[in-house]
């Protein structure tokens, strides 16, 4: 295999520092896919969709290989320029990575965008990224029509059964028929390492989505997960499942060009699902990883009674996205016999802080820097912080991994790349044996009566409480420089727990100014598309999330 760990990043005995070789030409779909096509993998199965609806159906990194071909020259058939955007709005479904995949073989830029956004945000994405084509269902098209009439799309690519709809303003086209018109080898010009790939759209500041462009080189960047997350070994071949949706940053990384780039099989699902879909896929399918986020773990971990024996493909799990609990670590490990591996990550540059196999997990940490990415936590004045104390996380500004800007904002850019460094906005702090103990970020830090609290340290530690199922820490004003620590509680099913009892529990385990001041309990969470909890809006909606009896 081209492109391993060992080959792109070396340890300088005499520098004291990793050293990146990085190819001059490099394409994401020549490396996830085609390179495979011309091994004996090339009747391995890259992806098997599960589709509740439509059944089973897979696809060999030999048919990938000709099916992003055909794609790329269908494109290059609609005399689309090679920067071209390409908006993808798909379920998870075999024609997902076709799509992704062959625009960037195509050298035109992928556009990932979610199922559950609303017509209104499609065509606001279509609009700023200016994307010219459209790739989505036939089901889905109907919502999306009207509001894109006045958009930069021209022509639409459905796919699935029935027939085709029909459109004077646009040029709607069958994605398979067309595909099937194609021929199925495709030669276009070499990318270079900056040339650009994709293109995600992540939370703004001014309340719009914000565009985060990724070079070529990102894929490569991502190396260091793959040794130091997923632990992929040279040799061994794995099943890999995620849980989540193809266009999340997350899932597009870890369940997508992750796997596909070291020539392993993805396991997706499409249709509805509950804590026993997980599984059961995993059990037919023989899953050696399994990826998800917290709540997905706990939910299997309290409404089944699936244990390892049941599972006994599955070697470790992996979690992003927010912080999986001590408690739920302990209780998925004992039970699976499969430890779960967390990660800090985000969408500029995906996951460079992990947990993972060669070390041991310790409870609350985020883990250890990935070998190759060169990070420092760094005060006000850009001086790294001593171990013990808080910092920004600041990544090296050439780090392969790293976004090549924010889409059409170019002072949100030398905002957040300026000085050689990338500001995360996140802080963190980092003890003498370099585990990485994360605060969250700055407008999250709760500021107490002179002491700066991460919610995190709370949460941790309030979740490991038998009777909670989720806890979220947050600072509320409730006078002139007077905030309190107050945290929003799920309790589990079938429990009374009270506020005094949390309370309590809190001055048990936390030093007197970390612990909570105040108990809310609460259904659920406002959350993202994508489940992230949103914790400004928990707080200024908190009446609507209340338990009705505790109002």
């Amino acid at each position: 295999m081209k492109y391993s760990f060992e080959e792109i990043v070396h340890f300088d005995q005499q520098s004291n520092e990793w050293q990146w070789q990085l190819p001059t030409y490099f394409n994401i779909c020549e490396a996830c896919v085609d390179q495979h096509a011309a091994t004996d993998k090339s009747s391995q199965a890259a992806l098997i969709v599960e589709d509740e609806a439509l059944g089973t159906s897979q696809v060999t990194y030999s048919q990938l290989g000709q099916k992003t071909s055909q794609f790329a020259n269908l494109l290059q058939s609609l005399s689309l320029s090679k920067d071209n955007r390409i908006l993808i709005r798909l379920p998870n479904s075999l024609e997902y990575p076709i799509a992704f995949f062959g625009t960037i073989k195509y050298s035109a830029i992928a556009v990932p965008t979610s199922t559950l956004l609303s017509a209104s945000e499609v065509s606001y994405l279509a609009n700023d990224s200016q994307a010219s084509v459209l790739v989505t269902h036939k089901t889905m098209w109907p919502e999306l029509e009207n509001d894109l009439k006045d958009s930069s799309v021209q022509i639409v690519l459905l796919t699935g059964e029935g027939e085709l709809p029909q459109s004077k303003r646009f040029k709607l086209i069958d994605f398979n028929e067309a595909l099937n018109l194609q021929p199925t080898g495709f030669t276009g010009p070499k990318t270079e390492l900056n040339d650009p790939a994709y293109l995600v759209y992540t939370s703004g500041t001014t309340g719009y989505p914000k565009g985060v462009l990724h070079a070529q080189r990102a894929l490569l960047g991502r190396l260091p997960a793959s040794r130091y997350w997923f632990d992929f070994q040279g040799g061994v071949s794995e099943r890999i499942m995620h849980s989540g949706k193809f266009n999340w940053t997350y899932v597009l990384g870890s369940a997508l060009m992750d796997p596909l780039l070291h020539g392993h099989t993805v396991i997706a699902y499409e249709g509805h699902n509950d804590a026993h879909t997980w599984p059961k896929l995993i059990q037919k399918h023989e899953c050696s990883i399994f990826i998800g986020v917290p709540t997905i773990y706990r939910q299997i971990i309290q409404k089944t009674d699936y244990s390892g024996s049941d599972l006994p493909s599955l070697k470790h799990c992996m979690s992003a996205g927010e912080h999986l609990s001590d408690e739920m670590q302990t209780l998925w490990e004992e039970r699976f016999n499969a430890p779960i591996y967390e990660a800090i990550g985000m969408s500029e540059i995906s996951y460079y802080i992990s947990q993972h196999k060669q070390a041991k997990v310790v409870p609350g940490a985020a883990g250890f820097i990935q070998p190759g990415h060169k990070v420092e936590l760094l005060n006000d004045q850009l001086e790294p912080v001593a171990n013990g104390e808080e910092g920004m996380i600041c990544i090296r500004a050439d780090d392969p991994g790293l976004f090549v800007s924010y889409w059409n904002l170019p002072e949100e850019t030398v905002k957040a790349v300026h000085d050689g460094w990338f500001f995360t906005g996140d802080y963190a702090k980092r003890d003498d044996q370099n585990y990485v103990w994360f605060l969250g970020r700055k407008d999250d830090i709760i500021n107490t009566f002179g002491f700066r609290v991460s919610p995190h340290e709370v949460e941790r530690v309030i979740k490991a409480h038998p009777e909670v199922a989720d806890c979220v820490a947050l600072g509320e004003d409730v006078g002139k420089d007077k905030t309190l620590i107050v945290v929003c509680v799920i309790p589990e099913p079938d429990n009374n727990i009270t506020e005094e009892q949390i309370l309590d529990y809190g001055l048990q385990k936390l030093a007197k100014y970390k612990a909570p001041k105040k108990v809310y309990l609460v259904r659920d969470y406002p959350r993202t598309k994508n489940g992230k909890v949103l914790r400004k809006k928990l707080l200024q909606n908190l009446e609507q999330y209340l338990i009705k009896s505790h109002q």
